[in-house]
């Protein structure tokens, strides 16, 4: 699944790199975020999971999107200011992207080829949407934005992953 690592991706700090140099070898959470929804509060799980499981071989990625209901309409510094502030955020996220549509993102071309348990490819819903991946690019899990991060389902599959 090189294709995937070998990806384009522009840090929220503008920094040009692709997906596999940001991962490292880490097994991610992807997660395409916005500061004004509903579940923007998930931001406290994340983070909670980017300081249980950071050391172990894993990070969140958080991928800014305002293709919801415009709930992501800062620019770059207002968003990682209201994270900080906020939520105390330490996690890698993106430049804004979009991630449905012709517009859509590479990365997020590759993501949602990958089916839920409930048989969901194809667009993404809403905010929040997660993917799991595997350190070597697989994309081995996708959960709803209502799933929150710290679930069962999710723990498991984040899991199922890690570096030994």
């Amino acid at each position: 699944m090189s294709d995937l690592l070998d990806a384009d991706l522009t840090t929220l700090q503008g920094e040009h790199t692709t997906l596999g140099r940001l991962l490292d070898g880490r097994a991610a959470l992807v997660v395409n975020v916005a500061s004004r929804c509903g579940l923007t509060p998930q931001y406290t799980q994340l983070e909670q999971l980017q300081e249980e499981l950071g050391g172990r071989g894993f990070t969140v990625l958080g991928f800014p999107c305002n293709q919801f209901g415009g709930q992501e309409p800062g620019t770059a510094e207002q968003i990682a200011e209201f994270c900080s502030a906020t939520y105390g955020v330490t996690f890698p996220l993106s430049s804004k992207i979009e991630v449905n549509g012709p517009g859509r993102d590479a990365i997020y071309a590759r993501l949602t080829e990958t089916a839920d348990a409930e048989g969901h490819d194809g667009d993404i819903r809403w905010n929040f949407e997660k993917f799991v991946l595997a350190p070597d690019g697989r994309v081995v899990a996708r959960f709803a934005p209502q799933t929150t991060p710290d679930a069962p389902e999710v723990r498991e599959a984040i899991q199922s992953v890690l570096p030994a």
